[in-house]
């Protein structure tokens, strides 16, 4: 069992509320068209959509960092990332572009500047960019929002550089 020598639990009311406001959009989106046109595709998209957001009402609740000597391990809901501490070949306070920033919250995948990086975010907040040495998949880069980023820089900085 790996010892931690970091941990922290995120949460986001702004994040939530998003999710929350899309799920019961949908919801009644498909109440409404249900009772108008009856079971078809449109009514069956709304229903897909509403549950999918209300998904990510619960899954994308909380994100829990935890560091340890030999890992830096992101977990959202379901969804968990592990990064070996010797894979990370640089960490920085990332700044993305605007479309990135606030195009989507949770875990998601996307190419920026060239580099296929994986997310795990919440709306606001800053947030670390770790690159690694040699791809995880297809990914090259992790990007994450954190409360503590200069505690977390310094810890992995001190670590990927011994």
């Amino acid at each position: 069992m790996e010892e931690h020598i970091y941990t922290e639990k995120l949460q986001s009311s702004l994040t939530t509320f998003l999710f929350v406001d899309l799920a019961l959009i949908f919801m009644v989106l498909f109440g409404w068209r249900v009772t108008t046109v009856g079971w078809k595709f449109t009514p069956g998209l709304f229903l897909f959509l509403g549950v999918f957001f209300l998904f990510y009402v619960f899954n994308y609740r909380t994100l829990r960092i935890r560091v340890s000597e030999e890992s830096l391990v992101l977990k959202f809901g379901l969804v968990r990332w592990r990064t070996e501490l010797e894979n990370i070949q640089d960490c920085a306070p990332d700044d993305p572009p605007l479309w990135i920033k606030y195009g989507g919250a949770g875990v998601h995948f996307a190419m920026v500047q060239g580099i296929y990086r994986a997310f795990f975010n919440f709306l606001e907040g800053p947030r670390i960019l770790v690159t690694f040495k040699e791809k995880q998949g297809w990914v090259q880069a992790l990007c994450f929002t954190t409360r503590q980023p200069d505690q977390i820089l310094e810890l992995l900085e001190g670590r990927i550089l011994e």
